[in-house]
């Protein structure tokens, strides 16, 4: 399921024949299991603290995704979180929660497991990094966040 998931929650569901209907219980349950569930990838903080400009842009809601940074001590790293749908904007591909980050700072990199959050960093001429998904096209591609300062951020240094 999670192949399916990682392209994206609406295909999933179609796939595995599930009535779009039951798309806000599932995300209900997402934001509570992984509030006690979810544990952050290692080396994350490490990627996190070599760069400056760190913003969250997530369909998941914006108090389960304070409520995990703050569980994890990872707030102080993030300057901005945009959650998509509660902010009014279109859902991911489209590119206008990313166009608004870009209004309030310099980024020059998106990091995400799913084609559809780097296809609008494509769009807007962002250098991409795909996490642990070699399936989705991106400027690098990454399988543990041990590999970030190496493979992503030390070549985008380099130009």
């Amino acid at each position: 399921m999670l192949k399916w998931l990682k392209i994206d929650s609406k295909t999933a569901f179609k796939h595995y024949g599930i009535d779009e209907k039951q798309r806000l219980e599932y995300q209900t349950l997402h934001n509570y299991y992984s509030k006690t569930e979810s544990q952050p990838f290692e080396h994350l903080e490490e990627a996190l603290s070599s760069v400056d400009n760190n913003i969250i842009v997530t369909h998941r809601d914006k108090e389960s995704t304070v409520f995990l940074l703050e569980k994890y001590q990872l707030a102080p790293y993030f300057k901005d979180i945009v959650s998509v749908e509660e902010q009014g904007f279109t859902r991911k591909p489209h590119s206008s929660s990313y166009e608004y980050v870009l209004k309030s700072y310099h980024i020059d990199l998106v990091v995400g497991d799913r084609d559809l959050d780097l296809i609008p960093a494509r769009k807007l001429n962002i250098k991409t990094c795909a996490f642990q998904n070699r399936n989705i096209e991106a400027d690098f591609h990454i399988d543990s966040y041990a590999d970030f300062i190496p493979e992503v951020l030390n070549p985008l240094r380099q130009n």
